[in-house]
């Protein structure tokens, strides 16, 4: 797995407000880019884990669709993998794997293999827009309180209402969340995102618009639409 051994910078970032670039280890597929290298194309980023059946079921192949189709209408689509849980399996050198042989791994080979989504333990279908590992940091030590007040108010945005004893309960809860992860992946992190997969939209002017998790109805409309503007 790709590390990095430093402190997570505490950047949160907001829909409506310009959007910070990706924090990336390593470009492993296509050329070293960023948003801000994109910036006179909409983004779209889909997020995924290598070890995560529905992102290779659902996300990536929506994904993939929606490059497809509006490519040359002014859309850039990037991959991201990241890693919040399974960390011996969502790995860069699983990644590289995935990308220049179609295997797939874990959970992910056992979940397309049920569905008959696989040709000889590979993938049926190659992606083709450019593929990242996220920035893994190793977790040292106990979480800050500005960290901790990120991740809980993004999960219960009455927090700072609720009474003391409640709070003191759901800071133990967190403080032990930080304690049982290895690592903390940057951009996962600085997104607020809820899972695998997920997906980022960004407008032409840099804006952060949207961060969804899992199947989002309605992502080709909002590609459409911020193509449009």
């Amino acid at each position: 797995m790709f590390l990095i051994e430093k402190t997570m910078e505490s950047i949160m970032v907001t829909i409506g407000e310009k959007s910070p670039n990706l924090k990336i280890s390593k470009w492993v597929q296509g050329m070293d880019t960023n948003l801000d290298k994109e910036e006179d194309n909409v983004k779209l980023v889909e997020v995924f884990q290598v070890n995560c059946p529905g992102c290779f079921i659902y996300g990536i192949p929506e994904a993939i669709n929606i490059y497809n189709k509006y490519k040359s209408e002014g859309l850039t689509v990037l991959g991201l993998a990241t890693a919040f849980e399974d960390y011996d399996k969502n790995t860069l050198e699983n990644l590289e794997l995935l990308l220049s042989t179609g295997e797939v791994i874990g959970d992910t080979k056992q979940g397309l293999s049920q569905y008959n989504q696989l040709n000889d333990g590979k993938l049926q279908y190659k992606i083709p827009y450019p593929v990242a590992m996220d920035s893994l940091v190793k977790e040292n030590g106990e979480p800050s309180q500005e960290k901790m007040n990120a991740f809980i108010n993004n999960q219960i945005p009455n927090f700072d209402s609720q009474p003391q004893e409640y709070k003191d309960k759901i800071y133990d809860r967190v403080k032990e969340y930080y304690k049982s992860k290895e690592f903390s992946a940057e951009t996962f992190e600085m997104f607020s995102l809820q899972g695998t997969p997920s997906t980022i939209l960004v407008d032409r002017k840099g804006i952060l618009r949207d961060v969804s998790f899992g199947q989002n109805a309605n992502l080709e409309s909002m590609v459409k639409t911020l193509i449009g503007e």
